[in-house]
């Protein structure tokens, strides 16, 4: 056997098992949207009513406005936000569409 080609098989199954896992998460989520849903993003708070519990944040991206609920916010106490505070969130799929979760306060 030629010891040169150790690495290509060891890659080899490293490879394959790397789209296994992209295929599982492909399924599991239905979109490449899936895969990165947990990653932080930047944003501000567009507006947030504290009597209904809910608002809007836009990402510093520039992409669509997501949803926030109040159970969202991180931290004790009361939990609001207010217009225009700077916040890190992870997006991940609502009732009605993309919802900001682990909402905090930067």
């Amino acid at each position: 056997m030629n010891t040169a080609s150790l690495p290509n098989l060891i890659l080899v199954p490293q490879a394959v098992m790397s789209l296994f896992y992209l295929s599982q998460r492909l399924r599991a989520n239905k979109t490449i949207e899936g895969i990165c849903e947990m990653a932080k993003i930047k944003g501000q708070v567009k507006w947030f009513n504290e009597s209904k519990g809910f608002g809007f944040i836009t990402p510093a991206d520039g992409s669509k406005d997501v949803f926030v609920h109040f159970s969202a916010i991180q931290g004790n106490g009361f939990k609001t936000l207010a217009e225009g505070q700077n916040v890190e969130f992870e997006i991940q799929d609502g009732q009605k569409g993309p919802a900001a979760v682990n909402v905090v306060a930067i």
